[in-house]
């Protein structure tokens, strides 16, 4: 609710109880023009206060008379370190209806909990104030002393390096490495962003497309060319199978333990790897191009399904910073790719094969050419009505793939399908989207061939369905619903 106040239009501050904090914020306030009345019980801290020209006089502010001596005031700072006094002062305003803007000191939760009840608008403890500044310094100095290594090893580079990400890349991955490769050309450092696999689904193709990001294929170059070599967002895709590893950046911990590099920052405590690298940017004080901003927005973006995953605050701050630089435009492109018609038709197979069971919904998608349509099929069967979880699952070439979506925030869907399957293929993802590949002859023990599509898709059916919805802990019915 409103207090219909605004600290612009306040014209006079009362400081009731001014120690070393009341007497830090008189002076700050006084610089900026204010008007501030000091009232403290000490004779001659207030002696003192007026020797330098400040407006102090002497009084309990436990007693009543303060009331009405702070009565044409705007806002009361009661800063003693007496939280008893400052209690009583707060009360003894309120009781008289005071209506003035109260900011109290407390010393403790349970203090700060008790001046609130009392009616302090705004309740600080100093402790926390200072234990949150030097978090903040240590912070800056950590991403400071980090910048500056970092930058020593891409100086160090003699020819070239080679920034890979993890096999068919996402969002995350080629921004976070467009990012570093702006850093390393700012340092007249020349760099390639290496992939493996394919760039799939259609968003990340009309992501890489819409934006210009030069990436090269594995498969076109010699790792020995790079005498670099940095890791960007590649947790996810195992171990790397290269040699020396000089830089590392990641938002996850690496999967197969750790590595040998000369510089390192993984941070768990952020869910993008995109928001690390737009630290870097700040804190070296780059020109930020605007692709390389969408980029990284975009990013942060798919990585915390638009800010509703695993958020954190440090996630929402370096989208706030890039925003202002970003082409929404182009945003706006990527996010709305046009659907090739394949992936209509494992959209339409998924609905018609379709079974739910309560809000669960699995289905089968058959064989299929474009594995990356699985999970577009999977994220539109979640805007069906009344459905908060789907599986849609396919065979390509010797392989069973499957994607999942879940917005049901008691339901962990990377936990689901590492459970089911997790021992006889390769889950990855999240609470809420996830993947996992099993071979197919591990599965059904039967070779895939012209002769037998029929029974491995029969016998995929009733076994993934089956293990599905035993792990999402619901029964199958097991019969699809094409209605």
């Amino acid at each position: 609710m409103s207090t219909g106040i605004t600290m612009a239009s306040m014209s006079r501050y009362a400081i009731l109880g001014c120690g070393s904090v009341g007497h830090a914020v008189a002076e700050e306030l006084v610089s900026e023009g204010k008007e501030v009345e000091i009232i403290d019980r000490d004779e001659g801290r207030v002696e003192a206060l007026r020797d330098q020209d400040l407006d102090a006089n002497v009084a309990d502010i436990r007693d009543e008379s303060v009331v009405d001596q702070v009565a044409d005031c705007d806002v009361v700072l009661i800063m003693s370190s007496d939280v008893e006094a400052n209690s009583a002062a707060v009360g003894n305003i309120r009781d008289r209806g005071g209506e003035q803007f109260i900011v109290a000191r407390a010393s403790d939760p349970v203090s700060a909990d008790e001046l609130t009840e009392l009616g302090a608008d705004v309740v600080i403890n100093p402790s926390a104030v200072i234990a949150d500044s030097a978090l903040r310094a240590l912070e800056t100095g950590e991403l400071e002393f980090k910048a500056r290594n970092l930058s020593e090893v891409i100086d160090g580079t003699d020819e070239r390096m080679a920034i890979l990400v993890h096999r068919s890349p996402d969002p995350d991955s080629i921004a976070s490495a467009a990012a570093l490769r702006d850093i390393a050309a700012s340092r007249d450092v020349e760099a390639d962003i290496i992939y493996e696999g394919e760039i799939g689904h259609q968003e990340n193709r009309a992501f890489v497309n819409l934006l210009g990001i030069d990436l090269v294929s594995r498969d076109d170059v010699e790792m020995s060319d790079y005498d670099t070599v940095a890791l960007v967002d590649y947790a996810k895709g195992g171990e790397p199978e290269t040699g020396e590893i000089d830089i590392l950046l990641d938002h996850y911990e690496q999967e197969d333990g750790e590595l040998d590099t000369r510089f390192e920052d993984v941070r768990s405590n952020v869910s993008a790897t995109s928001t690390i690298l737009t630290k870097y940017i700040q804190e070296l004080d780059l020109n930020l191009s605007q692709e390389v901003a969408t980029a990284l927005l975009y990013g942060i973006r798919a990585e915390t399904l638009d800010f509703k995953r695993d958020t954190t605050p440090a996630d929402l701050t370096a989208a706030a910073y890039l925003y202002p630089f970003a082409d929404h435009d182009t945003l706006e492109q990527v996010e709305s790719p046009s659907m090739s018609p394949e992936t209509l038709d494992v959209l339409a197979e998924a609905i018609r094969n379709r079974e739910v069971s309560g809000s669960h919904l699995v289905s089968n998608a058959g064989f299929i050419r474009d594995r990356d349509a699985l999970a577009q099929a999977a994220q539109h069967l979640l805007n069906l009505e009344g459905i908060t979880t789907t599986a849609v699952f396919a065979i390509a070439d010797d392989t069973i793939y499957l994607a999942a979506r879940s917005k049901d925030i008691r339901m962990n869907i990377g936990k689901v399908l590492d459970d089911a399957f997790g021992e006889m293929g390769e889950a990855k993802g999240h609470s809420t989207d996830a993947a996992v590949e099993i071979p197919l002859g591990i599965f059904t023990g039967i070779e895939t061939n012209e002769d037998n599509r029929e029974t491995l898709l029969q016998l995929t059916e009733e076994a993934v369905r089956k293990k599905l919805f035993d792990a999402m802990g619901v029964e199958s019915s097991g019969e699809s619903n094409g209605n």
